[in-house]
């Protein structure tokens, strides 16, 4: 078998580097809210004839060409069983910037944030991305390993909150607690065990800045994490038995946390 030149071995080592660097958003809503983000820069735009007409208007706003498809050989990297309804954008990962200005907001009043602990699944942090948006929660923010990445699956959950609402990554979450306490916010973790109800908590701090700290499903609250909490929150249940998984709790939690 002849050995490749060189020059296409690089290329193809190039391609793939471009690839890592990039990522596929996929579905209507996700696409459509991907062109809408000045700050989301595209690549390529792959859709169905059908998928660009409902997109019309988003396309011409972006002034971008697609690259129109059969939808019965889909040419994108998508994962099996995704639904991708005709379209799918391929992007760089948003750079939101300084976190902790991004936690603090304008400074014209008081900020709610949420902090993930390790939460893994894209389909629970893009809901959670979802309910932040909605309940005016100023930045999510997660460690930058063993968290999930910003994927497709993820904005396709999100329903266009990963556009707009800040997924930021830190180096180490425990270290970012300790800079946000300094910075003026209260760490309220969401456990079980939790002393108080998570409402009895937000009436305390309907003023202060708050930050709602989450851990995973099964695992929950890391040791240096839960330590780093000033307290500890829980959600009560009308009967004995039953539970409600992160994304579910965040919500209910940001709630609390957010209605005045």
């Amino acid at each position: 078998m002849a050995k490749k030149p060189t020059w296409v071995v690089d290329k193809e080592r190039g391609k793939r580097a471009a690839a890592a660097e990039t990522l596929w958003l996929f579905g209507l809503h996700a696409v459509r809210d991907a062109l809408a983000n000045p700050a989301r820069e595209i690549r390529r735009l792959v859709v169905s004839r059908n998928a660009a007409d409902k997109l019309s208007d988003s396309i011409a706003g972006r002034g971008i060409a697609p690259e129109i498809v059969d939808p019965r050989k889909f040419p994108v990297p998508l994962d099996p069983g995704s639904v991708h309804q005709g379209a799918a954008v391929e992007v760089k990962p948003l750079d939101w910037g300084d976190w902790r200005a991004l936690a603090r907001g304008d400074g014209a009043g008081r900020s709610v944030i949420v902090l993930l602990d390790r939460v893994s699944d894209p389909h629970n942090v893009g809901a959670i991305l979802r309910s932040a948006e909605v309940f005016g929660a100023n930045a999510v923010i997660a460690p930058a390993r063993h968290s999930a990445p910003e994927t497709g699956a993820l904005a396709k959950t999100a329903s266009g909150a990963l556009e707009r609402m800040p997924y930021a990554r830190v180096g180490n979450l425990g270290d970012a607690m300790e800079a946000l306490k300094s910075d003026g916010f209260w760490m309220v973790g969401l456990a079980e065990e939790g002393a108080e109800e998570i409402d009895v908590i937000a009436k305390r701090h309907a003023e202060g800045h708050v930050a709602l700290v989450m851990g995973a499903e099964g695992p929950g609250l890391r040791d240096r994490t839960r330590a780093l909490c000033d307290e500890l929150a829980k959600i009560p249940f009308a009967r004995d038995f039953g539970s409600l998984n992160v994304s579910n709790a965040a919500a209910v939690a940001l709630y609390a946390l957010t209605r005045g």
